[in-house]
Protein backbone atom coordinates (compact mmCIF):
# COMPACT_ATOMS: atom_id res chain seq x y z
CA UNK A 1 0.00 0.00 0.00
CA UNK A 2 1.17 3.35 -0.96
CA UNK A 3 1.78 5.78 2.24
CA UNK A 4 -0.03 9.12 1.37
CA UNK A 5 2.61 12.15 2.30
CA UNK A 6 0.78 15.62 3.48
CA UNK A 7 2.68 18.84 2.54
CA UNK A 8 3.16 20.36 6.70
CA UNK A 9 0.83 23.22 6.53
CA UNK A 10 2.48 27.02 5.80
CA UNK A 11 1.55 30.24 7.24
CA UNK A 12 1.89 33.57 4.74
CA UNK A 13 2.22 36.93 6.26
CA UNK A 14 -0.69 39.28 4.92
CA UNK A 15 -1.48 42.60 4.58
CA UNK A 16 -3.09 44.42 7.51
CA UNK A 17 -7.01 44.64 6.88
CA UNK A 18 -9.50 46.70 9.60
CA UNK A 19 -12.24 44.93 11.42
CA UNK A 20 -15.80 44.87 9.99
CA UNK A 21 -17.78 47.71 11.15
CA UNK A 22 -14.57 49.60 11.29
CA UNK A 23 -13.80 53.43 9.35
CA UNK A 24 -10.63 54.21 7.84
CA UNK A 25 -9.85 57.97 8.11
CA UNK A 26 -7.39 59.90 6.18
CA UNK A 27 -6.68 63.11 7.98
CA UNK A 28 -5.12 65.51 6.30
CA UNK A 29 -3.63 68.76 7.43
CA UNK A 30 -4.65 71.90 5.52
CA UNK A 31 -2.35 73.29 2.83
CA UNK A 32 -0.47 76.63 4.20
CA UNK A 33 -2.01 79.40 4.79
CA UNK A 34 -1.19 83.19 4.19
CA UNK A 35 1.63 84.55 6.16
CA UNK A 36 0.51 86.90 9.42
CA UNK A 37 0.85 90.49 9.41
CA UNK A 38 1.20 91.18 13.17
CA UNK A 39 -0.51 94.58 11.91
CA UNK A 40 -3.36 92.63 10.64
CA UNK A 41 -4.63 90.03 12.68
CA UNK A 42 -6.06 87.16 10.91
CA UNK A 43 -10.27 87.55 10.70
CA UNK A 44 -11.65 85.37 13.63
CA UNK A 45 -14.62 83.05 13.11
CA UNK A 46 -15.84 81.87 16.56
CA UNK A 47 -12.97 83.33 17.82
CA UNK A 48 -10.23 81.03 15.90
CA UNK A 49 -8.20 82.89 13.46
CA UNK A 50 -9.63 82.30 9.64
CA UNK A 51 -6.79 82.79 6.78
CA UNK A 52 -6.93 81.95 3.71
CA UNK A 53 -4.53 80.03 1.44
CA UNK A 54 -1.64 80.75 0.80
CA UNK A 55 -0.62 80.29 -3.42
CA UNK A 56 1.48 77.37 -1.96
CA UNK A 57 -1.10 76.16 -0.12
CA UNK A 58 -3.71 76.39 -2.97
CA UNK A 59 -0.52 74.16 -4.91
CA UNK A 60 -0.59 71.69 -2.08
CA UNK A 61 -4.42 71.10 -2.35
CA UNK A 62 -4.25 70.34 -6.30
CA UNK A 63 -1.01 67.54 -5.04
CA UNK A 64 -3.22 66.08 -2.50
CA UNK A 65 -6.45 66.13 -4.46
CA UNK A 66 -3.90 64.11 -7.64
CA UNK A 67 -2.80 61.82 -4.83
CA UNK A 68 -6.26 60.71 -3.23
CA UNK A 69 -8.68 60.59 -6.30
CA UNK A 70 -8.56 57.45 -7.55
CA UNK A 71 -9.05 56.18 -3.81
CA UNK A 72 -12.83 54.59 -2.91
CA UNK A 73 -13.51 57.34 -0.64
CA UNK A 74 -17.21 57.46 0.75
CA UNK A 75 -16.83 61.09 2.33
CA UNK A 76 -14.92 64.28 2.82
CA UNK A 77 -15.01 66.27 6.30
CA UNK A 78 -13.81 70.02 6.88
CA UNK A 79 -13.96 72.61 10.00
CA UNK A 80 -15.54 75.64 10.22
CA UNK A 81 -12.19 77.37 9.19
CA UNK A 82 -11.78 78.15 5.61
CA UNK A 83 -8.43 77.02 5.59
CA UNK A 84 -9.53 73.50 5.38
CA UNK A 85 -12.43 73.93 2.89
CA UNK A 86 -10.18 75.68 0.37
CA UNK A 87 -7.84 72.48 1.06
CA UNK A 88 -10.42 69.75 0.30
CA UNK A 89 -12.24 71.99 -2.66
CA UNK A 90 -9.93 70.51 -5.24
CA UNK A 91 -10.53 66.83 -4.04
CA UNK A 92 -14.20 67.43 -3.42
CA UNK A 93 -14.83 68.83 -6.81
CA UNK A 94 -13.05 65.89 -8.78
CA UNK A 95 -14.81 63.30 -6.89
CA UNK A 96 -18.33 65.19 -6.93
CA UNK A 97 -18.23 64.96 -2.96
CA UNK A 98 -20.03 68.12 -1.26
CA UNK A 99 -17.73 68.01 2.35
CA UNK A 100 -19.50 67.82 5.47
CA UNK A 101 -18.37 69.91 8.58
CA UNK A 102 -17.33 68.65 11.54
CA UNK A 103 -17.13 71.56 13.95
CA UNK A 104 -15.47 69.59 16.93
CA UNK A 105 -12.42 68.98 14.86
CA UNK A 106 -11.31 72.60 14.57
CA UNK A 107 -8.25 73.54 15.78
CA UNK A 108 -7.19 74.17 19.31
CA UNK A 109 -8.43 77.52 20.53
CA UNK A 110 -5.44 80.05 21.36
CA UNK A 111 -6.73 82.55 23.56
CA UNK A 112 -4.66 86.05 23.66
CA UNK A 113 -2.69 84.46 20.87
CA UNK A 114 -5.42 83.60 18.07
CA UNK A 115 -5.39 85.51 14.84
CA UNK A 116 -1.93 84.25 13.91
CA UNK A 117 -0.43 86.08 17.23
CA UNK A 118 0.89 82.41 17.86
CA UNK A 119 3.82 82.09 15.30
CA UNK A 120 4.39 85.87 16.39
CA UNK A 121 5.10 84.32 19.87
CA UNK A 122 7.17 81.39 18.42
CA UNK A 123 9.75 83.36 16.32
CA UNK A 124 10.08 85.79 19.43
CA UNK A 125 10.78 82.63 21.90
CA UNK A 126 7.99 84.49 24.09
CA UNK A 127 8.69 82.37 27.76
CA UNK A 128 4.52 80.92 27.33
CA UNK A 129 5.28 79.51 23.99
CA UNK A 130 8.92 77.95 25.37
CA UNK A 131 6.75 77.05 28.45
CA UNK A 132 4.17 74.78 26.18
CA UNK A 133 6.62 73.35 24.02
CA UNK A 134 8.30 72.09 27.39
CA UNK A 135 5.23 70.98 28.90
CA UNK A 136 3.99 69.44 25.73
CA UNK A 137 0.59 71.24 26.15
CA UNK A 138 -1.28 74.33 24.75
CA UNK A 139 -2.21 75.22 28.93
CA UNK A 140 0.89 78.06 29.18
CA UNK A 141 -0.94 80.21 26.68
CA UNK A 142 -2.68 82.62 27.99
CA UNK A 143 -7.14 82.34 27.68
CA UNK A 144 -5.71 78.61 25.39
CA UNK A 145 -8.36 76.00 25.54
CA UNK A 146 -7.28 73.87 28.46
CA UNK A 147 -5.87 70.37 27.94
CA UNK A 148 -9.02 68.16 28.50
CA UNK A 149 -11.65 70.32 27.09
CA UNK A 150 -9.42 69.92 23.47
CA UNK A 151 -8.90 66.32 23.78
CA UNK A 152 -12.63 65.65 24.69
CA UNK A 153 -14.09 67.86 21.86
CA UNK A 154 -11.61 66.07 18.95
CA UNK A 155 -12.29 62.71 20.81
CA UNK A 156 -16.23 63.33 19.73
CA UNK A 157 -15.79 64.50 16.60
CA UNK A 158 -13.79 61.53 15.10
CA UNK A 159 -15.92 59.55 16.78
CA UNK A 160 -19.17 61.35 14.72
CA UNK A 161 -17.36 60.88 11.52
CA UNK A 162 -16.21 56.97 12.59
CA UNK A 163 -19.88 56.11 13.62
CA UNK A 164 -21.25 57.88 10.38
CA UNK A 165 -19.16 55.41 8.32
CA UNK A 166 -18.89 51.70 8.91
CA UNK A 167 -16.93 49.95 6.41
CA UNK A 168 -16.16 53.00 4.59
CA UNK A 169 -13.04 55.33 4.05
CA UNK A 170 -13.07 58.91 4.51
CA UNK A 171 -10.81 62.24 4.28
CA UNK A 172 -10.86 64.55 7.07
CA UNK A 173 -9.24 67.49 6.29
CA UNK A 174 -8.33 69.40 9.68
CA UNK A 175 -5.40 70.75 11.81
CA UNK A 176 -2.04 70.24 13.13
CA UNK A 177 -3.08 70.07 16.69
CA UNK A 178 -5.59 68.06 15.67
CA UNK A 179 -4.03 65.74 14.59
CA UNK A 180 -1.20 65.16 17.51
CA UNK A 181 -4.38 65.16 19.62
CA UNK A 182 -5.70 62.31 17.56
CA UNK A 183 -2.98 60.10 16.93
CA UNK A 184 -1.20 61.17 20.94
CA UNK A 185 -4.58 59.80 22.51
CA UNK A 186 -4.83 56.95 20.33
CA UNK A 187 -0.89 55.65 21.18
CA UNK A 188 -0.63 57.17 24.83
CA UNK A 189 2.45 59.36 23.79
CA UNK A 190 3.98 62.42 24.94
CA UNK A 191 1.52 65.65 24.16
CA UNK A 192 3.59 67.18 21.33
CA UNK A 193 4.74 64.07 19.88
CA UNK A 194 2.87 64.07 16.69
CA UNK A 195 2.52 67.56 16.43
CA UNK A 196 4.57 68.34 13.59
CA UNK A 197 2.26 66.90 10.41
CA UNK A 198 3.30 69.21 7.67
CA UNK A 199 0.72 70.87 5.71
CA UNK A 200 -0.91 68.97 3.45
CA UNK A 201 0.49 65.78 4.70
CA UNK A 202 -1.77 62.37 5.21
CA UNK A 203 -2.05 60.38 8.17
CA UNK A 204 -4.13 57.25 8.30
CA UNK A 205 -5.85 55.84 10.92
CA UNK A 206 -8.63 52.80 11.80
CA UNK A 207 -11.55 53.40 14.12
CA UNK A 208 -12.84 50.34 15.60
CA UNK A 209 -15.63 51.58 18.24
CA UNK A 210 -13.02 52.68 20.96
CA UNK A 211 -9.74 51.68 19.37
CA UNK A 212 -7.69 53.21 17.19
CA UNK A 213 -5.00 51.83 14.87
CA UNK A 214 -2.46 54.15 14.07
CA UNK A 215 -1.04 53.29 9.89
CA UNK A 216 0.69 56.22 9.25
CA UNK A 217 2.16 59.61 9.88
CA UNK A 218 2.67 62.78 7.64
CA UNK A 219 2.63 61.55 4.41
CA UNK A 220 4.05 63.49 2.31
CA UNK A 221 5.04 61.87 -0.69
CA UNK A 222 2.55 63.79 -2.96
CA UNK A 223 4.25 67.29 -2.21
CA UNK A 224 8.45 66.06 -2.45
CA UNK A 225 9.99 64.05 -4.45
CA UNK A 226 12.37 62.79 -2.07
CA UNK A 227 12.59 62.34 1.30
CA UNK A 228 12.56 66.03 3.49
CA UNK A 229 13.30 67.57 6.85
CA UNK A 230 11.84 70.30 6.23
CA UNK A 231 9.84 71.45 9.26
CA UNK A 232 6.20 73.35 9.51
CA UNK A 233 5.15 75.07 12.34
CA UNK A 234 1.92 72.93 14.07
CA UNK A 235 -0.67 75.77 13.51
Amino acid sequence: MTQLTTEPRRYRQHRYTPPPGATEILLVRHGESQPVDPDHPFALVDGHGDPPLDPVGVEQADRLANRLAGENIAAIYVTTLRRTVETAAPLAKRLGIAPSVEPELREVFLGEWEGGLLRVKAEQRDPAFVRAIEEESWDPIPGAEPAESFRDRVSLGISRVASAHPDQLVVVVTHGGVIGQILCSATGARGFAFIGADNASISHIVVDGDRIVVRRFNDTTHLEPHFSVASTPPI
